[in-house]
């Protein structure tokens, strides 16, 4: 009896219930980017062999993280490549577009704003930040540069992203100005840890801790030349 409720529940709760693991969002942004790109070239079709492949990814992995969403494929087939994108797209919620704001002009945040890879998912940077008052009131790509003051109107302008590009000092001051604003997505590339209510998801990315992994991974001989 429990087991037959157990199962009646599976078919009619909403995905949002079931736990998908990390490692599988992160790669459903991969699969995203090959299939885009396959698209253009040309490609209609293509087996989870073959677009497990292009990711060094098992095609029972690929064939696995799809089916946390559905059935996508087709046996005998595989994937209709311009469909999948679709699919993962409005999984991602990427089939509409993401404004971010950017904290930070340093030469961190420069090279950021300036980064074209955002377009591939349709995110578009709307509004900068900076604290110098050399930078505040310039242009970059056609964005005016604003007060940090100014982080509290993000609310009336429906912006909910936000990439952080600021010094540690600053980095949780920074992070609580945004939650008041009602940001829920922060993608953090301070180096320190930043404290953020439940509701708002926090990526942090820290390039020297994961250069610092690097050397674990190269023999010892080599290394000792």
């Amino acid at each position: 009896m429990i087991v037959s409720t157990i199962m009646k529940l599976r078919k009619v709760l909403p995905m949002k219930f079931h736990k998908i693991p990390n490692e599988t969002i992160q790669r459903l942004p991969m699969y995203l980017r090959v299939l885009q790109l396959l698209y253009k070239q040309g490609t209609n079709n293509i087996s989870s062999l073959k677009l497990g492949e292009f990711l060094d990814v098992n095609s029972w992995q690929a064939r696995k993280d799809f089916s946390y969403f559905g059935s996508f494929g087709t046996p005998g087939v595989g994937y209709d490549v311009k469909k999948l994108v679709r699919q993962i797209s409005k999984i991602l919620k990427l089939n509409v577009a993401q404004k971010v704001a950017l904290i930070g002009l340093g030469n961190l945040g420069s090279a950021i704003q300036a980064y074209g890879g955002f377009n591939i998912y349709g995110f578009e940077v709307v509004a900068i930040f900076d604290i110098d008052p050399k930078k505040i009131g310039t242009k970059k790509n056609n964005i005016i540069v604003e007060n940090v003051s100014r982080i509290k109107l993000l609310k009336n302008r429906k912006i909910d992203l936000s990439i952080v590009a600021v010094p540690s000092s600053a980095a949780q001051d920074v992070v609580d100005a945004l939650v008041k604003a009602g940001v829920k997505g922060i993608l953090n590339f301070a180096p320190c840890h930043l404290k953020t209510p439940k509701k708002v998801k926090i990526i942090n990315i820290d390039i020297a801790t994961d250069l610092a992994c690097l050397p674990y991974y190269i023999p010892t001989a080599r290394r000792q030349r």
